[in-house]
């Protein structure tokens, strides 16, 4: 036995996990959709694309557009350099809050879907992203009536719902995708991504603060002035002078932390704090 074999025998490695699978529900989706629409959160562009699905898209020559929403709470010309130097080709910026871009993304579906060729049955426009992008809201917009159930509560919508565009377009909305290679990761890293693009929600985080942290790395300013704190960034402070300003108080007079974090994480994924 040479010393590789010795090595193995004694430390023996577990072998790879397999890698989890897409659900086939978005497989479906995927495969009779003949338009897909990726809802993507404007303050967060680039980790909210799905790039496994997209991939999978193009590969079966689907027509994919990106759809970035929430763009009343973003500076909107940096996104367009953002979107510009991503590619991400076409592009459409909305906001289902105030109603805009929405006209000229509609005029698109329709555009590309007289390019397709199906010929009895409806065109079908499929909707993939991360979990409270706001697909349901983008549906229920494009559609002119309530459609969609929407909240801010992630993974809201369930199943697959057929909806009606025009009379010869019909919208698919699936349930929010985080994915594959996320979906059995809890490290750190993914844990603070889903929960500040809002794929998780505030209530199942069992560190709200470590996501606190990381938010003001990046939006310190704009955190402090929508509260009306100063604290130079520093997210303990927050916690602490916010969890007085409202009175989260534990037995004692101690802020009651994990709570005051998860008010403002809550708060970030409402999209009440611009950015």
């Amino acid at each position: 036995m040479n010393q590789n074999q010795q090595a193995r025998a004694k430390f023996p490695v577990e072998p790879p996990k397999p890698k989890p699978k897409i659900p086939e529900m978005v497989k479906e989706i995927i495969r009779i959709s003949d338009i897909i629409l990726e809802i993507l959160d404007a303050r967060f562009i680039s980790e909210t694309r799905n790039k496994e699905l997209e991939e999978m898209i193009l590969a079966r020559g689907k027509k994919l557009m990106y759809v970035i929403n929430k763009d009343d709470i973003v500076d909107r010309r940096a996104k367009i350099e953002e979107a510009e130097s991503l590619k991400l080709y076409p592009y459409f910026f909305v906001s289902c809050k105030k109603r805009t871009g929405i006209k000229r993304l509609r005029n698109r579906i329709k555009a590309e879907a007289r390019k397709v060729k199906v010929g009895e049955r409806k065109v079908q426009v499929g909707i993939i992203g991360y979990p409270n992008t706001g697909k349901s809201s983008v549906i229920n917009i494009l559609s002119r009536r309530g459609a969609a159930r929407t909240s801010s509560q992630a993974g809201y919508t369930r199943g697959v719902q057929r909806i009606r565009f025009t009379s010869e377009i019909r919208i698919l909305d699936t349930p929010g995708i985080i994915p594959t290679e996320e979906y059995s990761h809890i490290q750190e890293g993914a844990i603070k991504k889903h929960s500040m693009i809002g794929a998780r929600t505030a209530n199942t985080i069992r560190d709200p603060e470590m996501v606190v942290a990381d938010l003001m790395k990046r939006y310190s300013k704009q955190i402090e002035k929508f509260y009306g704190l100063s604290v130079d960034g520093d997210s303990e402070a927050l916690i602490e002078q916010l969890g007085r300003k409202k009175g989260f108080l534990k037995k004692g007079g101690v802020v009651d932390e994990p709570r005051t974090a998860k008010t403002i994480i809550r708060d970030w994924q409402e999209g009440k704090i611009r950015v």
